[in-house]
């Protein structure tokens, strides 16, 4: 059997509180209520993934305007000190 701990800390307890199907859980009115936070559209990758609405399409239209710009504007200065 092993020793008490002197913290008075108990795994068990902490485990169970943390569960969402735990006893607690079942007996709080507000849960359901507080659920839609966290689902669907309000889950945390859809938050982060609206958090920034055009950057994908601005990301690939500056990386194909600087791919042309490399491609076909090139500056011919061969000798810039002969005007």
């Amino acid at each position: 059997m092993a020793a008490p701990n002197p913290t008075g800390f108990d795994m068990k307890t902490f485990k169970a509180a943390a569960n969402p199907r735990s006893v607690w859980a079942k007996k709080d009115p507000w849960a359901r209520y507080e659920a839609w936070r966290y689902t669907g559209p309000f889950s945390r990758w859809n938050r982060f993934k609206t958090g920034f609405p055009g950057l994908g399409i601005a990301t690939v239209a500056f990386a194909v305007y600087c791919g042309y710009e490399w491609a076909f504007l090139k500056e011919d200065h061969h000798g810039e000190g002969h005007h």
